[in-house]
Order: C-alpha cells, then sequence, then structure tokens
C-alpha cells in the first residue's frame, strides 16, 4: 500500500509530489504531465502571470521557472510574456527533475477501502494508498453556457478543447466570455484567417496595465505592492495570506472566489484584439439553433432589443465551475458524505487541505472557496504543496505508518507494497 498517490500532473500534483518525496512520503504521481497546459490551450498562447511567480513548488525553492530559461538562453524577465510552449516545458522539466516518475495512466474510480482508498485506472490492476491528494486540474469543471448545450456538440466547443485554431480559417466564430481566454482566443483566431466577433454581457472590456517595475521608490512600492497575483494590496492579500482566507464564514469566501480578480484581459494584448476583432458588449446569450452546418445565436442588449447572429462555430470561453458533483471519478457516497464549503459544491478542508473524509486531500480549482482566488492560479501551489505534505505526515502518524525526518524516507513494511502500473 502506497503511503500517498497524487490523481493529477499538472503544477499542483507535481508540486505536491515534490513536496512529499523530499519528506521521505512513498508517493506516487497518476496522470499526463502537465496535461491541460499542453493538450487545451491553442498554439501561441502566452502566459498571463508574470515569470517570478509561475514557479511550480519544490522545497527550498529549487527548480524554478527562471532557472530553467537560464538553461536554455530564454528570457524569463518581468513585463516580458512568456509563451505557454515554455511553460509546458518547464512543468515537464521540473517532473523530471523533483518529483518521482509520473504514471500516464487515467484514473476512472477513488473509493474507500478500509482504512485508506482503492484507486482504479484505465490500465491497470487497482491501487491501494493510505492517503490521496485529488489535483485534477480544471478540465472536468468545464462550464458552457446554457443556451448552447441543445445544439449538436460540432455546432460548439470550449476554449479548452482547442490546439490549433487554423481549422476556423475563413469562417465566421463567436466567442463568448470576456475574460483573457476570451479576448486571446480571439485576437488568435483573427491571426489565423478566421473571421472572430467577441459576444460578451459586459458593457465594457477591462484590461489589465502595464506592471509597474519590480525596483521601485520605497513609497511606490507600499502604496501599490507586486504579488504573486498582480499589483495592489488586495491581490497581495489574495497572493499571500490564503490561509487567513480559510478564516473567514463560508459566505465570504465563497463570495470572494466568485468575484475576485474578475474577467481582465493582459495589456500585451489590448492592441493585438483591438485591431482585429469586433465586438457585442452588453449582449446576453439567450438562445442559439442549428440550422445546416451554420448556429444561430439569438441576443439580448442591455435596452431589452433583439439581436441574431448567425456564425459558422461558437466557441465557449465562459470559464471553470468547481463542484464536486462533476467529479466523476471520486465514488458517489464518498461524495456525498463530504462536508462542503456553505450552500456550494467544494469541499470544506482543514487548514492542510484535509477533506471531512479522513485521508482524502484536494488541491487547485476545487480549494478556491477554502482559501481564496490563488488556488485558481500555478501561484497557490507553493502554499497547497507545502501545507498539504504536512497534513499527509500528520494523517499517516495518527494511522501508524512511520514516516523518517525531511528528507529520509523510512522503508514500507513488508509485504506492504502493491504492484505498481506501468508508466506508458
Amino acid at each position: 500500500m502506497d503511503d500517498l498517490v497524487v490523481v493529477g500532473a499538472g503544477p499542483y500534483g507535481l508540486s505536491i509530489a515534490a513536496h512529499a518525496r523530499a519528506a521521505g512520503i512513498g508517493v506516487r504521481v497518476l496522470g499526463r504531465p502537465m496535461a491541460s497546459w499542453r493538450d487545451h490551450m491553442p498554439e501561441g498562447m502566452y502566459l498571463k502571470s508574470e515569470p517570478w511567480s509561475s514557479n511550480l513548488s519544490a522545497p527550498g525553492g529549487r527548480h524554478t521557472l527562471a532557472e530553467y530559461c537560464a538553461g536554455r538562453g530564454l528570457a524569463a524577465e518581468h513585463g516580458r510574456p512568456l509563451p505557454i510552449d515554455v511553460f509546458s516545458a518547464y512543468g515537464l522539466w521540473f517532473a523530471r527533475r523533483a518529483a518521482p516518475e509520473v504514471e500516464e495512466v487515467t484514473v476512472t474510480e477513488v473509493t474507500p477501502q478500509g482504512d485508506g482508498f482503492r484507486i482504479r485506472t484505465a490500465e491497470g490492476p487497482p491501487l491501494l494508498a493510505r492517503t490521496v491528494a485529488l489535483a485534477v486540474g480544471v478540465m472536468p469543471f468545464v462550464r458552457h453556457p446554457g443556451a448552447l448545450r441543445e445544439l449538436p456538440p460540432g455546432h460548439y466547443s470550449h476554449s479548452s478543447g482547442h490546439r490549433d485554431l487554423s481549422r476556423f480559417a475563413g469562417q465566421e466564430v463567436a466567442v463568448v466570455g470576456a475574460g483573457q481566454a476570451a479576448l486571446e482566443t480571439a485576437a488568435l483566431l483573427a491571426e489565423t484567417g478566421a473571421r472572430p466577433v467577441l459576444v460578451a454581457r459586459r458593457s465594457r472590456l477591462n484590461w489589465n496595465t502595464v506592471p509597474q517595475p519590480l525596483e521601485r521608490p520605497a513609497l511606490r512600492a507600499l502604496r501599490n505592492p507586486h504579488s504573486g497575483l498582480g499589483t495592489g494590496w488586495r491581490s497581495w492579500v489574495w497572493s499571500e495570506l490564503p490561509w487567513a482566507v480559510r478564516r473567514l464564514p463560508a459566505p465570504t469566501r465563497e463570495r470572494i472566489a466568485a468575484t475576485a480578480l474578475g474577467p481582465a484581459g493582459a495589456w500585451w494584448l489590448r492592441d493585438r484584439f483591438e485591431q482585429r476583432v469586433p465586438v457585442l458588449l452588453g449582449h446576453r446569450l439567450h438562445r442559439a439553433v442549428a440550422v445546416g452546418d451554420r448556429t444561430r445565436l439569438g441576443l439580448t442588449t442591455a435596452a431589452g432589443e433583439s439581436v441574431v447572429l448567425d456564425v459558422a462555430h461558437v466557441i465557449a470561453a465562459t470559464g471553470f465551475h468547481p463542484d464536486l458533483a462533476r467529479l466523476g471519478l471520486l465514488d458517489a457516497r464518498l461524495r456525498a458524505a463530504l462536508e462542503t464549503v456553505g450552500d456550494g459544491g467544494t469541499p470544506e478542508l482543514g487548514a492542510d487541505f484535509e477533506s471531512s473524509w479522513p485521508g482524502l486531500f484536494f488541491a487547485g480549482l476545487l480549494t478556491a472557496p477554502s482559501f481564496g482566488p490563488s488556488m485558481r492560479f500555478v501561484h497557490g501551489a507553493g502554499f497547497t504543496a507545502g501545507r498539504l505534505v504536512s497534513g499527509v505526515r500528520r494523517r499517516l502518524g495518527a494511522r501508524g505508518r512511520p514516516v523518517g525526518p525531511l528528507g529520509t524516507a523510512r522503508p514500507a513494511r513488508a509485504g506492504a507494497g502493491h504492484p505498481k502500473t506501468s508508466a506508458r
């Protein structure tokens, strides 16, 4: 039986695994490394966050994005956007150096068994684990506008469903949304020869400002501090004090998770977007109908007027909605037994990211209503990994599993091992 199985091999899963291995915990990582970044973002996208705030987390602050870039003659500079492909490659590099070998299997079920868990995969025999950390990323929580769900599948898609946008060259494409994904997808569509139009309920688009220099006079830095989530005191609080967010009442935490750091485009995207993409602001999508191979959208303006838009395809850049009910790999009875945050569908977590079911830990988007908006970004992986692994050590100790001092692993008891599935 393994001490810890991490389900998911994105920034959070890899960071947890790196800290667990350094702490002497027998850990296995299941999933495709950096899958969301490698498979679900169009070519040509850039990292919105600053390189210095986009590090995966290893003990001692090792294996940073800057270190990876420096070794390849790449620039990882403040105020200079970095291609997503570079960040994806960095994640794979981090995995090779800091984490145990990732097993590229698809987890289909996590079920309680005895004093631990049984993990089934599509590729091999089940695994047994004393503790489990679910770091499943965002893809289980894709959100589509209700009006689109009655359309045939070929008429609409989510922005996370495309690696190559060139298939839309010469076609009219409606992009629904007002955040970075919507704005950058629309700009990339235009640059690859499509004819996009942005449809948004908001009356105006928000754009981030050009970041201030890292080195500034002390008074300016005090008035408007830098943080991993942006500039300003509010962003600093979400970035640096997630433990304090958790102590707030549940309704307050839910509101913060839903509204803080709302939709906005990166400063470096604005010229590319405004020069190429027409917009329909203040338009609410209320109906979508397939007409042959075309899609007809019914829109309503803020003044109540009706507008019809006829396009070849609709891309919903409408984000992700964390909800345990959509986490199909988690045993239904276990899901139903978990305490949740307020009236929402996300797990209520302890200070170390453990759920109300002993030994079951969560990381990433599902934890935002517990710890705040930093959990929606790579930056939150550092806070999460250290705290969560401390919780795993405590839980293993409570169950009688000896774990050595940080950096030393004690061997498992004889006969306690479990056949390992092969990494593909």
